[in-house]
């Protein structure tokens, strides 16, 4: 999981060194370990998220060839939660679904209350108690698709106005981030006394256009109008995020994988690769050493009876935990 090689591949290597251990053999013992042993690390992570006020969510495809009354070539989806810019610890967890019905969002978040940075996904708006943040890396995205070939410098081009109106809220972002990194408070004022005008002088300008119907240009503006309100949300709270891309690159190494694996052989697997790519995501998040804190945990075997103080000795950001990551 951490380095995306196939179980098969792995086969092959055991048996170069003289070891016959086959790929349902490793395919049982990561599933064996997941339920029994991370499960409950796994789940104590969840609760701890959904204690959060700022959380981001993302999904990506995932093939499961035995799912009960689908065909092997159905697409299923992988979700990624994860905890905002809060300044606390990191929380990411993966969680398998055989669709991509906003209701296994809705029923992975239950109990939380607060923003929700997501990409335009509109399953992601039946989610109660939940105020969310659009992503502006998105909205540049359909511009900078508009723009005609070899057009990028053209200022006369519509498409090419929007994406420099998102190039300046990025900018003015980048440069209170450098300025005032974790001050919350001020990157809220700063975003309204420097962001806000810019942000109404882009919505005036979006209302003049009339781009011709079905263009990518009409798409862009047609996508930015109808989260209008999402868009502006992140001034509310510093701890807001302007964009997705927290998400995005802790769904990353999932699709990465996902090109070498290329499935899943059953729905037990991909629960178990949702669980197993938590530990290993967590461990990365906090600078830990991966093959040693998966170690760490099957040393300990977490159980379902520890309470929540127990696990949380078992966390990465755990004073144990970081006071010897040098020597995992």
């Amino acid at each position: 999981y951490a380095n995306g090689l196939p179980l098969y591949r792995q086969e092959k290597d055991w048996k170069q060194y003289g070891a016959q251990i086959s790929r349902t053999t490793l395919a049982n013992w990561i599933i064996y370990c997941s339920r029994n042993y991370f499960q409950p690390m796994y789940d104590y992570f969840h609760r701890e998220l959904l204690k959060r006020s700022f959380a981001m969510a993302d999904e990506t495809r995932v093939q499961v060839l035995k799912e009960e009354e689908r065909r092997a070539q159905t697409q299923s989806f992988m979700w990624l939660f994860r905890s905002g810019e809060d300044g606390l610890p990191a929380i990411i967890l993966y969680g398998y679904s055989p669709t991509r019905s906003g209701s296994h969002a809705k029923e992975f978040l239950e109990g939380y209350h607060g923003y929700l940075e997501t990409d335009g996904y509109q399953g992601y708006n039946s989610l109660p108690d939940i105020k969310r943040c659009s992503c502006w890396a998105h909205i540049r995205r359909y511009f900078i698709d508009a723009v005609p070939k070899g057009k990028q410098y053209d200022y006369s081009q519509p498409a090419v106005q929007g994406v420099q109106y998102c190039n300046r809220l990025f900018a003015i972002e980048d440069s209170i981030h450098k300025k005032y990194p974790g001050d919350y408070e001020k990157r809220k004022q700063l975003r309204l006394e420097k962001e806000k005008p810019v942000l109404e002088a882009f919505w005036s300008w979006l209302e003049q256009q009339k781009p011709v119907r079905n263009t990518r240009m009409d798409k862009a503006v047609n996508y930015v109008l109808n989260r209008r309100e999402t868009a502006q949300t992140y001034l509310e709270d510093g701890r807001c995020s302007f964009t997705n891309n927290l998400s995005e690159n802790a769904i990353r190494p999932f699709a990465v994988g996902r090109k070498n694996w290329l499935f899943s052989d059953s729905v037990e697997g991909a629960n178990a690769s949702a669980v197993v790519y938590t530990m290993v995501e967590m461990a990365k998040a906090h600078d830990l050493n991966v093959y040693g804190y998966l170690k760490f945990l099957l040393d300990h075997r977490p159980t379902k009876e520890m309470t929540d103080d127990q696990l949380a000795e078992l966390a990465p950001w755990s004073e144990k935990l970081q006071s010897i990551k040098n020597r995992m």
